[in-house]
């Protein structure tokens, strides 16, 4: 293939077809990018974001947290719409209720990088537990077992810092570095929790604890959760992946490229994707294959997008699955502050949890399971924290206000409950008849009301931190809300992987089950939720989909 050099990047022909189209670059993209650009394919990323170096990260609270700087200002630009229920008008509130990353390393770029790996019990659930009325509840068609040797090649390969826990799942390789250095909170919260006969212990991390593969450890910053990492410790594709496929010669990342459009020919195989480049101007991308992985949400948005004759629902939607059950997680915890300094606004958001109540109960009358972690949350950014974290009886004004926060910003945390979503056909990403981005395309509409047995996890998870909260010796806490999510960057379950065509969108090699050249892998993979931490789980996938995609590839089945 003839290829030119932009600086030391490849660039290819956008009329002339790549081996690989990769739509999305984040924690499954940049992934798939590397993997199939190392084992010689041809490959071009089309990420809508723009492409942002780790010297160009920030401390800015107000440009990141409320300019939505990575988040392409998305509140802003995305008309996306939002409704609990299908009766209801979806309504554009100025908040976009899918929240993720706009830049090169998508939404691996500014997470918390707390990272659990699933459990064996959360590929086969429903066989052990049995069916939920009037959900979706399924197994996956892969087991943990079969995951794991991908999940200890994100622990290597991406770069995991961590120590094996309690009631962690089998693993065949230990951790490659240390856990993070246990803070303040940590502290408190571990003490508080043995006193209940509970085992907390270390979170596991994206971000190095020290220096590896070339890249430097965790500088303490504080800055993680939401923020970009300017010394590359947190682990996300653009510092441990994406280097990687570009030097091997074979791939080009292309920012600021929106598609809008995955075009089929007369043979219905995918032959070349459409987008919006930064000018503004109609390009396409001729390619052999194409593997989307542009998360839970846009996803099934380009899929709905690219409806034709041949695919009159959307493509790869005969199965009537594309957008149909969305997963958020749902959350939420107590805060508590304390007489003596915490500092915890220092170092990594989490730095010990539990998870004792990760398996669901049939003794607590509903299902779900989940983990408890405790964290600054809010007390982690002045401004946010003075906005969003602070007790329910504290005024938002005056010097009473102002008191509290200057006395409470070193000294308050926060007990976080993760758990279960189930998939239900009410909740799901559809197109909006009448919003548009500010590129002229259809606008997600997403529609979510969890579940009741969603809310009842959450409950019993708040009630269990309430009771480390009262034997942690704080002066003070209070209980967050549980109430029905309006957004969420967790985005699970829209295209998810089944044996079944009819009931599934993907097989569980992540091949479209109607057109063979099209590749799905991101949170829309998933089949079930999990407890609440889903993006190692979305990077084994990557590994292992890359594996299944190279070998079907060279043994001409694509």
């Amino acid at each position: 293939m003839e290829v030119t050099r932009m600086s030391e990047y490849v660039t290819y022909d956008t009329r002339k077809p790549v081996d690989f189209v990769i739509v999305g670059s984040g924690s499954a993209g940049g992934i798939m990018a590397k993997e199939l650009s190392v084992a010689g394919f041809s490959v071009v990323v089309l990420e809508q974001g723009p492409y942002r170096r780790a010297n160009e990260f920030t401390h800015d609270e107000y440009s990141v947290l409320f300019a939505e700087e990575l988040l392409g200002q998305s509140s802003k630009r995305d008309g996306q719409t939002f409704r609990h229920f299908e009766s209801e008008e979806a309504v554009d509130n100025g908040f976009a209720p899918a929240r993720y990353a706009r830049t090169v390393g998508g939404s691996s770029v500014h997470f918390t990088a707390n990272f659990w790996r699933f459990h064996e019990i959360d590929f086969n659930e429903r066989s052990q537990i049995g069916g939920i009325s009037g959900t979706n509840f399924a197994d996956w068609p892969i087991s943990y077992a079969e995951l794991e040797p991908y999940y200890t090649k994100v622990d290597w390969e991406v770069g995991i810092s961590g120590v094996e826990g309690p009631f962690d799942p089998p693993r065949s390789k230990p951790f490659p570095l240390p856990p993070m250095p246990v803070k303040s909170s940590g502290v408190i919260f571990e003490r508080a929790a043995k006193k209940l006969g509970l085992h907390p212990q270390p979170e596991p991390h994206a971000i190095l604890s020290k220096p590896f593969n070339g890249r430097s450890g965790c500088i303490s910053c504080g800055h993680c959760m939401w923020f970009g990492c300017e010394v590359g410790a947190k682990s996300s594709t653009l510092a441990s992946m994406i280097p990687l496929a570009e030097a091997s010669g074979n791939c080009e990342i292309r920012p600021n490229s929106a598609v809008f459009r995955i075009a089929t020919n007369s043979s219905n195989k995918v032959s070349e994707v459409l987008y919006i480049d930064a000018e503004g101007q109609q390009q396409g991308q001729k390619a052999r294959a194409v593997v989307v992985c542009a998360n839970g949400a846009e996803t099934p948005r380009r899929f709905l997008m690219s409806e034709s004759e041949r695919h009159p629902n959307g493509l790869a939607n005969s199965s009537g699955f594309v957008g149909r059950n969305l997963m958020f997680n749902a959350h939420t915890g107590v805060g508590a502050t304390f007489d003596k300094p915490l500092n915890d606004y220092k170092g990594v958001q989490v730095t010990r949890m539990l998870h004792d109540f990760y398996n669901s109960d049939e003794k607590r009358g509903f299902y779900g399971g989940g983990g408890i972690d405790v964290r600054p949350l809010f007390a982690a950014h002045p401004i946010m924290y003075s906005l969003n974290g602070l007790p329910p009886d504290v005024p938002t004004w005056g010097k009473e206000f102002k008191d509290f926060v200057s006395h409470n910003f070193t000294r308050q945390l926060f007990i976080t409950c993760s758990t279960t979503s189930l998939p239900l056909d009410r909740n799901n990403i559809t197109l909006d008849p009448k919003s548009k981005d500010n590129l002229g395309r259809p606008a997600l509409r997403v529609t979510y009301h969890d579940h009741e047995d969603d809310l009842a996890m959450v409950k019993f998870l708040q009630d269990r931190a309430v009771e480390i909260a009262e034997v942690s010796e704080a002066n003070n806490y209070w209980r967050g809300p549980i109430e029905p999510a309006t957004f969420s960057p967790h985005l699970l379950g829209t295209c998810r992987m089944g044996d079944d065509p009819e009931s599934s969108v993907i097989d569980r090699n992540h091949r479209s089950h109607d057109v063979s050249n099209l590749f799905i892998c991101d949170g829309s993979s998933f089949v079930s939720s999990g407890r609440g931490q889903p993006t190692q789980t979305i990077m084994a996938l990557a590994f292992r989909a890359a594996d299944k995609i190279i070998a079907a590839a060279e043994a001409g089945d694509i």
